[in-house]
């Protein structure tokens, strides 16, 4: 029998920056969503990549001496390690500079085109770099971007088109009809309310201001500008390509899209955009796109600038894949903002990983070991303990699947902690230390044992999408194969009689405050290298004879005054111990000249006489600074005139 397919995307990346945990959020969600399909039995195609055009990634490139390719092959190539690094099991990472890509992108722009649904025409309005996004002046908020609150620079440009208007009806139908292809409801009621019922725009869909992107084959002044672009790779990654007569094995298996996970930031570009898109190709759009929350580092969203953020590789030197993996999809909420904290992921940490799972296959092994040689008993009988776990265990798994089915991940998980917890009460009352020591009780203790491993075993496979590494341990220490979802169709399949396999430790407590202080450690390290001033070019090098020609004498500053009509200027009587001399100094702005006289001081006792404001000045003190000058005092006891080597 013909699996039935399931085709999920993330958003692709923007290849500008190293991804902070809130954007890696969505891959490991992603990835979460698909290996619990392929358990299902799902043929699932799982795609991810990096969107790498743009005037913000030629501007960064730039600032960075090397061409916009390299930069974005550099980090496009760090996007990938870490989503490897967090074990996202992706089938296709597509990159927009690919060049099938970039031929089916110029090919999907000239069909359009050639329908009369791309026109030409000039933009003029108010433009965000960091967000590749236009908007006019009634969308700004204090003048500043309303996405990112960043600055907006007044653009005005040729360009061409894209007729959403043309559209909007058709689609605002669509999604009327289809209540479950915008998710969470709110995210729908957005999307209608503010922006399909008060009417769309025309969308802006080529540049000229800078030419890192796709050219427009029949006018290559112009690149293709983002959404084009970016919007596409869901179906160009399928090998779709609007010349060809008759599309791929691939796209004709797998588009429609069943679900693409995004951010809720580009809900709006998802849900408006990409349909309208799609309408125009005469292709079926996707079943549901799906805008999650964001992970804020406490309170505040993450942000370079606020020195919050948080990457998701760095997390797994300290907690481990799994670990990161876990506190992600259990943290964040449905609809609402989710929240990273050092102390948050420690306390996931230690009560559901080392307390409730590790604890929980730990006892049982040992017991396991201990009663029965680490062989896994036969049950006899049941009691009403007994079923009341097997029931737990049954309603788990129905609860989870349709969590899981509903993209409610974070619940999902605590359904299957929940039900764990539920095994480790078992234990504390069925106590099997006592029944060990009654041997009338021995086949008891059987049905205890077995019914905490199976349940133990029933847990792995739900926590398979979530900890696959740790799905995968668990397994090998109860010495099963059984990790299939239908296995767990009915309770009792662990088969009695095996020898169980080497019990290891899952997860070990963390010492909240040794960590936290190490941590705090590293952030003070981190800050005080960060404000350490960049090393001056300074200037060309100069022999040991050219520095002896400088002659350095210590001085005594005997007066001082302002030199008037020059703010800048004090004119100084210094006492070289030999000789008197005066000195013109623009230091005015930084000293008075009361808090100078007396101090003792190191000038350039050689340098040739200069005027200065019809003064003459007889050498130069020795200071240090530009924007604040600071000048070079001496200790009180130093004799005049020394020479300074």
């Amino acid at each position: 029998m013909e699996k039935e397919k399931f085709y999920l995307t993330t958003a692709i990346a923007y290849a500008s920056r190293k991804p902070h945990f809130g954007n890696t959020y969505e891959a490991i969600m992603s990835d979460a969503v698909a290996r619990y399909k392929r358990q299902r039995g799902f043929d699932v195609r799982f795609m991810t990549g990096t969107d790498e055009h743009g005037q913000k990634i030629q501007d960064l490139a730039k600032d960075a001496g090397i061409s916009p390719k390299q930069y974005v092959d550099n980090i496009s190539s760090e996007i990938k390690g870490i989503w490897d690094t967090m074990n996202v099991s992706y089938d296709y990472f597509i990159r927009t500079t690919d060049e099938n890509h970039e031929k089916a992108v110029q090919h999907i722009f000239k069909k359009l085109y050639d329908k009369g649904d791309i026109y030409k025409g000039y933009y003029e309005g108010m433009y965000c770099t960091p967000c590749e996004s236009f908007f006019t002046e009634t969308q700004l908020v204090d003048g500043k971007c309303p996405d990112c609150g960043r600055e907006v620079v007044k653009t005005r440009e040729e360009a061409y088109f894209f007729k959403m208007s043309k559209y909007a009806p058709k689609l605002l139908e669509y999604i009327e009809t289809h209540p479950d292809f915008i998710k969470p409801e709110a995210r729908k009621k957005e999307m209608i309310n503010n922006f399909l019922k008060p009417g769309l725009q025309d969308l802006c869909v080529s540049r000229t201001s800078f030419d890192w992107g796709i050219p427009v084959t029949f006018d290559p002044k112009h690149v293709t500008y983002v959404w084009i672009d970016a919007l596409s790779n869901y179906i160009t990654g399928l090998g779709y390509d609007p010349d060809n007569e008759k599309q791929p094995e691939l796209f004709e298996k797998y588009w429609p899209a069943d679900v693409h996970i995004i951010g809720k930031d580009i809900v709006r570009f998802h849900t408006i955009y990409w349909p309208i898109m799609l309408m125009a190709l005469d292709l079926p759009l996707p079943k549901q796109v799906f805008g999650h929350p964001w992970f804020n580092f406490g309170a505040d969203k993450m942000s370079k600038s606020k020195g919050n953020v948080i990457y998701a590789d760095e997390l797994a030197k300290r907690f481990g894949v799994d670990g990161v993996r876990y506190y992600a999809l259990s943290e964040m909420p449905y609809a609402n903002d989710g929240s990273i904290t050092y102390e948050n992921i420690i306390n996931r940490n230690n009560m559901d990983l080392a307390n409730n799972l590790g604890n929980l296959v730990k006892r049982t092994l040992a017991m396991t070991e201990k009663y029965f040689d680490g062989v896994v008993p036969a049950p006899e009988g049941e009691e009403e303990l007994d079923k009341d776990l097997k029931a737990t265990v049954k309603t788990s798994i129905e609860r989870f699947e349709a969590l899981m089915d509903d993209f409610r991940i974070a619940d999902a998980a605590e359904v299957v902690f929940s039900m764990l917890s539920r095994a480790n009460k078992y234990i504390d009352e069925t106590m099997p230390w006592v029944l060990a020591k009654d041997e009338s009780r021995k086949g008891r203790l059987a049905t205890v044992i077995y019914n905490l491993l199976e349940t133990i075993r029933i847990g792995a496979v739900l926590l398979y999408p979530f900890i696959p590494d740790t799905s995968d341990s668990i397994m090998k220490q109860l010495n099963t194969s059984l990790n299939t979802y239908d296995s767990i169709a009915e309770f009792g399949a662990l088969e009695p009689g095996k020898k169980i396999g080497e019990a290891v430790v899952l997860f070990s407590r963390i010492d909240e405050e040794k960590m936290l202080s190490e941590i705090d450690a590293e952030r003070e390290a981190a800050a005080k290298e960060a404000q350490k001033p960049e090393k001056p070019e300074g200037c060309a090098e100069i022999t040991i004879d050219n520095f002896m020609g400088v002659e350095l004498r210590t001085a005594e500053i005997k007066e001082c005054e302002k030199v008037p009509k020059a703010k800048k200027l004090l004119k100084l009587k210094v006492d070289l111990g030999y000789e008197t001399r005066q000195i013109v100094s623009g230091i005015a702005k930084f000293y008075e000249p009361a808090d100078l006289i007396g101090k003792k001081v190191i000038i350039v006792a050689n340098l040739a006489p200069a005027t200065l404001c019809g003064i003459k000045s007889e050498g130069m003190l020795l200071a240090s600074g530009e924007e604040t000058v600071r000048v070079v005092f001496l200790d009180k006891d130093t004799p005049n005139g020394e020479r300074v080597r």
